[in-house]
């Protein structure tokens, strides 16, 4: 007589991933995987751990007059923690800010006072519209000004186009070119891709933090944002408020008809 095949039998399984006594068993003999760990309390741990950062943080970016605006809110050595830090920010400031204004670049002086300087920290270069009624251009112009007396620390150069480059597209002004190390890290041909006519000093920010001009936690930076984040939150609660009234009035209109 033939020996009985072996037959696995087939085990009623609901869920496997169920908190129950029978998964257990069947998790115990192999017949079931080991259910994975949850990822909850991995995820709430890292919530709380980023509220502490936060918390830690929140005085990041604060000028000496925005920390002394917190003196009745913050504990004062907690807050003289962080004016003797900003104190150290700006000192370090003034020592490495040696430009403060823009350069006009000739073509013999390009060189020298851009590929060459660009070895010693990043070099700004505006090539500029030939034409006046280029906007952008004049836009460019402005921002340049801004930021060479904000940051100082940076140089930033400004020359015609068509002096710096033979031929070079009216089309293509304002051109943006960043050098570091003697080359060319980033170029911007017009200003459609950072804002057009609307490009800020937002905008601009975002461009030296790209290149590794300045940090990103740079608190000339941080507060740009804050302030412009500060000047939305006021809008919309100045649309909502506008929306608010306008539906009131609306109301009073229909119950005149009424």
């Amino acid at each position: 007589m033939a020996a009985p095949s072996e037959q696995r039998i087939a085990v009623p399984i609901d869920d496997p991933n169920a908190d129950t006594e029978w998964n257990d068993i069947l998790r115990k003999h192999g017949v079931i995987p080991e259910k994975p760990p949850s990822p909850t309390p991995m995820i709430e741990e890292a919530i709380l751990e980023a509220r502490r950062l936060a918390h830690e943080n929140r005085l990041e970016g604060k000028d000496l007059d925005e920390l002394d605006e917190l003196e009745d809110e913050e504990d004062e050595d907690f807050l003289e923690q962080y004016r003797q830090k900003r104190m150290q920010e700006l000192n370090a400031l003034k020592k490495k800010s040696i430009h403060g204004s823009v350069y006009p670049l000739s073509k013999p002086d390009y060189s020298k006072e851009v590929t060459e300087a660009s070895n010693n920290g990043p070099v700004f270069v505006h090539l500029t519209s030939s034409s006046g009624t280029n906007v952008e251009s004049r836009v460019l112009a402005q921002l340049w000004r801004q930021a060479a007396q904000e940051y100082g620390d940076i140089k930033f150069c400004e020359m015609r186009a068509n002096q710096a480059i033979e031929n070079y597209p009216e089309k293509n002004c304002p051109t943006i070119l960043v050098y570091k190390n003697g080359d060319i890290v980033k170029q911007v041909v017009t200003l459609v891709t950072v804002g057009g006519v609307r490009m800020s000093m937002l905008d601009l920010d975002n461009i030296l933090v790209e290149v590794g001009a300045v940090p990103a936690n740079d608190m000339r930076v941080l507060k740009r944002r804050r302030e412009a984040e500060d000047a939305e939150e006021e809008r919309q609660v100045g649309k909502s408020i506008r929306s608010g009234t306008t539906s009131k009035e609306d109301d009073d209109d229909d119950d005149d008809w009424d």
